[in-house]
């Protein structure tokens, strides 16, 4: 069972969006409604897409992460047969975090405003030589430089791995889809977990393990993590259901996908996801609350 690390409650409440894909959207409607509610968090972790949803959030760009999946995502230069003859990939995440997202890009992120949000970002991407997950912090982002995004992003057999100071770094799913125990270890006392697919939904080890056969040849230790994560996910979303019964953990979850598939291109199940996603997240306001004021009445007695 995860562990606290403090010996009573001091009110600090962490987010952690796991990403998937396209699905993604449906985390980009969660924020926008904390951002429209004013909901503060403490610390903050992405997971793949998680990660934009979570840079775009502290930097208070409401609506910036929806354009992104609903329209950008959907053009040619992300994702098309001259994407996978030139780059080699199935989708060129280059163009959404460099090309559009730099100051000088169609739709940039706030990067002064991101910095300036006290609350910590951790963006996590799993290493692709030793299979271990690592966790970026702002201090790895800077001005038109988010290859730290790109990393967490980097699915593997659909992209490369990424680049970043001399090594190379695929998706952070692989190897911690779940970062739960994490955001305990660094200090939060309650965890709102972003999930893109149903409550109970468990994963299944088949595809994951076809996909790893395929990275064997040159990333024999990712390839191993990657053949596991199905169990890592499982095993941490279990004890998030726990958690969740003692109040520690909210987990916000949509209903159904809407229909819309990790590399879709549909943008009306996009839609009805972000829309899920408003609306569900209207149950986190109260429950940061409760535990932001925990910590004021800890402060009144100190």
């Amino acid at each position: 069972m995860c562990k606290t690390t403090n010996s009573s409650p001091a009110g600090k409440v962490a987010v952690i969006d796991v990403g998937g894909g396209q699905r993604g959207i449906y985390g980009a409607g969660i924020f926008d409604t904390c951002l429209d509610q004013h909901v503060r968090f403490d610390m903050t972790y992405g997971i793949s897409a998680g990660s934009a949803n979570v840079t775009s959030y502290l930097a208070g760009q409401r609506g910036r992460n929806h354009t992104y999946y609903g329209e950008y995502c959907l053009r040619k230069e992300y994702k098309s047969m001259k994407v996978l003859a030139k780059k080699h990939a199935v989708i060129d995440l280059h163009y959404v975090y460099a090309t559009l997202s730099n100051s000088d890009g169609e739709y940039p992120l706030d990067f002064p405003a991101m910095m300036a949000n006290p609350a910590p970002c951790t963006v996590i991407a799993t290493d692709a030589a030793t299979g271990y997950p690592h966790y970026f912090t702002k201090d790895d982002f800077s001005q038109d430089h988010y290859d730290v995004i790109i990393a967490s992003c980097s699915v593997p057999v659909f992209t490369r791995p990424a680049p970043v100071d001399g090594r190379l770094y695929f998706d952070g799913a692989i190897s911690n889809p779940i970062p739960l125990q994490k955001a305990f270890d660094d200090g939060a006392d309650a965890v709102v977990l972003i999930l893109t697919r149903p409550k109970h939904f468990f994963r299944k080890t088949s595809s994951d393990r076809f996909l790893s056969k395929l990275l064997r040849r040159h990333y024999p230790e990712a390839a191993k993590v990657f053949s596991r994560r199905a169990i890592t996910y499982n095993r941490d979303l279990r004890k998030a259901l726990a958690l969740e019964k003692q109040g520690k953990v909210l987990i916000v979850a949509p209903d159904n996908i809407a229909g819309m598939k990790t590399l879709g291109t549909d943008p009306e199940a996009g839609e009805r996801l972000y829309q899920k996603g408003l609306a569900d997240g209207e149950a986190i306001a109260a429950f940061v609350d409760r535990w932001h004021h925990q910590r004021g009445e800890q402060n009144e007695t100190e």
